[in-house]
């Protein structure tokens, strides 16, 4: 069993280890029903792990087994990123930086996270406890958007999903890639 099969199987048992992270992260187990069916350019399987109050799907990508698989996010407007680079590391930037959908909309983690804890004054204590009670490795808030971006950076084109016919145009990248 990986991490990420033990981390999943944990938040299934614990309602409140789930609950942590449906607010304010907004990774809801419960959520399990995509919008739509999907499929990736390399016909690789996605299971559905969480879903979001948008509408939106965290999916694991590939097979069951031995190694990690990569936790893609695909939004209810047609927008998909990859969100790490196993279960482990999406819950972590999750848990971190509940917010990260608006970082690809230009606002800046001081803006938010200034935001958030306006709306939500124990946050840190909140997420320090989720962080420990889940035994994930604590990363400050700039480290998770290096590596949300960093990940996020490696979804075209295998994991770039679309609805498995011919008439839909494969999903956009949510954080698109700089012109350069």
């Amino acid at each position: 069993m990986t991490a990420s099969d033990a981390l999943l199987r944990r938040l299934e048992q614990d309602s409140s280890l789930a609950a942590a992270l449906a607010w304010p992260g907004d990774f809801d187990i419960g959520r399990r029903d995509p919008i739509e069916d999907l499929v990736l350019p390399s016909g690789r399987p996605l299971h559905a792990v969480a879903g979001c109050g948008a509408g939106g799907t965290y999916f694991l990508c590939g097979e069951a087994g031995p190694e990690e698989r990569p936790v893609l996010y695909a939004d209810s407007e047609g927008q998909a990123t990859l969100i790490g680079a196993d279960l482990v590391e999406a819950i972590t930037l999750i848990a971190v930086l509940p917010f990260w959908r608006d970082l690809a909309m230009g606002f800046t983690i001081s803006e938010l996270g200034s935001d958030l804890r306006a709306d939500h004054p124990d946050f840190d204590a909140e997420r320090d406890r989720l962080l420990h009670a889940l035994g994930l490795a604590p990363v400050s808030e700039e480290e998770a958007a290096a590596r949300l971006l960093a990940v996020a950076a490696r979804t075209a084109p295998d994991y770039v999903p679309r609805v498995p016919d011919d008439d839909h145009l494969p999903y956009e990248l949510l954080f698109p890639r700089d012109p350069a």
